[in-house]
């Protein structure tokens, strides 16, 4: 079965942006004090011979992608050069049809094959997480192509209308009792009226100093809040997410009690608790979490989610956490790379989902039918997206109703990277009255409104094309 509508990708441009953090930001045992965007230019044509383009940015995060005893660079270098892999992949596959289709078979077919050629002669193949943040740009221009040629919003082209498949197919090998994927579609789960204002979660690093008590050796000299309590004030902030080391349970329970204290003393309704991927019993979380509960309610009682506090692969490290979620919900994060994991993950006890374009536009909405057709409730997390990258992050949590908002955390650490994107929308690089106002965005693809957003980009790293006779 076919649509007029159907597409195919003729042509990609790759182009890589550094990014220089003003503060340092610690993933799990790593510290970072860089990063780079990979923004890609894809061309697609439809049956009729029409051609547009669209355009896909996502971090490529080398220490929450591929946490390693690889050097950053070997890693950094590795997963730039998939990305130019995939310049070349792309073009190549003949296939029409709707942009999750698309994506899904590539995913399904030829990005397997590549993974496992370019890892045939490497000691430590590259992480399934990190490929997928060489993917998603890609993922991401595809879809925003996909609405600029037909001239809509992309949320408005998920549903029977433009998809050839309905979730049935995807979920094919789903067997269970009272789920019914048969003519439902992506539109059916996400939220008719997406908000134009979103709470936004602010980032307490591991590093960050809480007070100017905390504050040792030279700060930026941006005039933007160092500390927690700067940024509280000057935002208005109302949810903190609080990193947490996971294997040092003294000081993890010390920072949720400063932080905590902080949050009642400001009027901070939330926090929630990421450990980082860094514990291996279950017993380190709950012992925190009764410990806080028995001595500090309080702070035990604004805590509204666990986030990922064990290590990514689910299939080598199979934990049991119901004793967990029975204490907080607990959330997938980097182990929710597509539905097959979430549902691996609720068998194993864990309540939620936190949602990443990063993993690919595709991905996050299948995982956010499967996850919402099973009660499990939603949160769509930051990977430090500045520049174009923060558009569909926030419209992913716009449409997705989350718990609360979306976290935001490119204005803390990369502000600057973000300063010709800010000129056309305001509201999504600075955060005010604790949210972000979404309400410049509009028209069709993303709404990135590209024609006013004045930046000078570097030379592009790759472009391959690729002409075939028209398919009908």
């Amino acid at each position: 079965m076919s649509k007029s509508t159907d597409v195919r990708i003729v042509a990609a441009e790759l182009y890589f942006l550094p990014i220089p953090f003003r503060i340092p930001l610690k993933f799990g045992r790593e510290v970072t004090t860089e990063g780079t965007c990979a923004r890609v230019h894809l061309t697609i044509e439809d049956r009729l011979g029409r051609r547009c383009i669209g355009w896909g940015e996502s971090p490529l995060a080398v220490v929450w992608g591929w946490p390693s005893l690889l050097t950053y660079n070997e890693r950094h270098e590795r997963m730039k050069q998939l990305c130019r892999d995939l310049v070349q992949s792309w073009p190549r596959v003949l296939r029409f049809g709707h942009p999750i289709e698309l994506s899904y078979d590539f995913q399904q077919l030829e990005f397997v094959g590549l993974i496992k050629d370019i890892s045939e002669n490497e000691a430590e193949p590259i992480s399934h997480l990190a490929a997928l943040l060489c993917l998603a740009p890609f993922d991401l221009a595809l879809h925003d192509a996909y609405g600029q040629l037909h001239q809509r919003d992309i949320y408005r082209c998920y549903d029977a209308e433009w998809m050839n498949r309905d979730l049935a197919s995807y979920f094919k090998d789903l067997h269970e009792p009272g789920v019914d994927f048969q003519n439902k579609y992506p539109v059916d789960f996400l939220a008719s009226s997406p908000l134009k204002k979103l709470p936004v979660w602010h980032l307490v690093g591991g590093l960050d100093p809480l007070d100017e008590s905390e504050v040792s050796g030279p700060t930026p000299n941006d005039r933007l809040p160092v500390t927690l309590l700067e940024w509280i004030e000057q935002d208005q902030l109302d949810c903190l997410k609080v990193k947490l080391r996971g294997n040092d349970a003294d000081w993890d329970y010390q920072r949720l009690l400063k932080v905590g204290q902080i949050a009642i003393d400001h009027d901070v309704h939330w926090l929630s608790a990421d450990f980082n991927c860094t514990v291996t019993e279950p017993s380190y979380v709950n012992e925190i979490l009764d410990q806080l509960s028995v001595e500090h309610p309080q702070i035990f009682a604004r805590i509204a989610y666990v986030e990922q506090p064990f290590p990514y692969d689910l299939d080598a490290f199979p934990i049991d956490v119901h004793s967990v979620s029975s204490r907080k919900p607990l959330y997938l994060d980097e182990s929710a790379h597509d539905w097959r994991y979430v549902r691996k993950g609720r068998k194993l006890g864990w309540s939620g989902v936190a949602l990443k374009t990063c993993k690919t536009q595709s991905g996050a909405l299948l995982s956010l039918c499967w996850a919402k057709s099973h009660g499990m409730p939603l949160m769509v997390q930051d990977l430090t997206n500045p520049m174009l990258a923060q558009i569909p992050h926030v419209r992913l949590a716009a449409h997705a109703e989350t718990i609360c908002g979306v976290e935001s955390n490119g204005m803390q650490f990369c502000p600057a990277a973000s300063d010709c994107e800010a000129k056309v929308h305001p509201g999504l690089y600075q955060r005010r009255n604790g949210v972000l106002d979404l309400s410049t965005l509009e028209g069709a693809g993303f709404g990135y409104q590209l024609d006013k957003i004045e930046r000078e980009l570097p030379q592009r790293d790759s472009l391959t094309e690729y002409q075939t006779e028209k398919i009908v």
